[in-house]
């Protein structure tokens, strides 16, 4: 018999669709009616400062939350009365590891196999082309205590790989690692992509949004305030380029010359001056014509964090 998830992907729904989806604790309204849909294969990802509503929201596609209002189906399933199936084909990697520390990474994986059901046989060959996949095989029989937090991290992608999910949530994928592992994390999370895995991710790494999403959002108090590809996101709230003006700090208070047809914006912070052109080389030279003498400069593209700071501002939220 033809499931709900079989039927949603020969028709091409998303695996995820929320219309006007809310929820509240109480009086607070951490997700403020927010629509959305993910597409089969595409990584997807949620941007936003401290309590957006990104969690809030990744929790009810978890279905491991409800929702208060709205709509939301997840591979073509309603949460709120199919949440062991939809359980059942997600693949979900906390932003906190949670391994079983006194076993070995090979245990960690084969127990997690037995929950969905494999037998024996089939966890071990999971658990052996895993560890491959993660990198791990020279470590099957260690502990997982003394391991490196990177191996730590791609134990806990794979693990969520155990039942060959259709959907794998990622909660700040990366967050404490050192670059060398970010990157590797990276490439096996763009593996993934290539055998078709959707891949729904917090960050607050705006270059690993740059890198893995094809799409993403940004949220804001609850709120999703912009929707695009990175590309588009960047086009479309930011300028091609942005000058740095480096000043010792407390001088960066020189009057700006003229820069009429240069500069878009300008921000000042405590020790710099950003100038948002469309054209760096040509504002660079029209500060200097302007006299303005800083100990350093620097053109650069504008990035998805120009973006997301313009959007949600500066101010630390806690």
């Amino acid at each position: 018999m033809a499931t709900a998830e079989d039927s949603a992907a020969r028709a091409g729904q998303p695996l995820v669709m929320a219309k006007a989806l809310v929820k509240r604790f109480g009086t607070l309204e951490a997700v403020r009616g927010i629509d959305l849909d993910v597409g089969r294969g595409e990584a997807f990802g949620f941007l936003g400062p401290n309590g957006a509503g990104k969690s809030s929201a990744m929790r009810m596609i978890a279905c491991v939350s409800p929702r208060t209002e709205g709509e939301l189906r997840v591979l073509g399933m309603d949460p709120r009365t199919d949440g062991p199936r939809i359980r059942a084909r997600l693949g979900v990697v906390p932003q906190e590891d949670n391994l079983d520390a006194e076993l070995t990474v090979r245990q960690n994986l084969q127990v997690y196999g037995r929950y969905f059901g494999m037998s024996r046989a089939q966890v071990r060959a999971k658990a052996m082309e895993l560890m491959e996949f993660a990198q791990l095989s020279d470590r099957a029989d260690d502990e997982v205590e003394p391991l490196s937090g990177g191996m730590k991290r791609r134990l806990t992608i794979a693990r969520s790989l155990v039942n060959d999910p259709d959907l794998l949530l990622l909660d700040e994928p990366t967050t404490g690692l050192d670059p060398q592992a970010r990157h590797l994390l990276w490439d096996r999370l763009f593996r993934l992509k290539q055998l078709g895995v959707t891949l729904l991710i917090t960050t607050h790494y705006m270059d690993e949004a740059e890198q893995l999403c094809d799409r993403l959002v940004v949220m804001d108090g609850g709120r999703i305030v912009a929707e695009g590809s990175p590309a588009e996101l960047i086009a479309r709230h930011c300028t091609r380029e942005v000058l740095e003006l480096r000043f010792p700090v407390g001088e960066n208070g020189q009057a700006l010359p003229e820069m009429d047809g240069v500069a878009e914006r300008v921000e000042r912070l405590p020790d710099r001056v950003l100038v948002y052109t469309d054209h760096g080389d040509a504002a660079l030279n029209a500060a200097h014509a302007g006299g303005m003498r800083p100990v350093s400069s620097l053109v650069r593209r504008s990035t998805l964090e120009d973006v997301f700071l313009t959007l949600t501002g500066r101010s630390l939220v806690d």
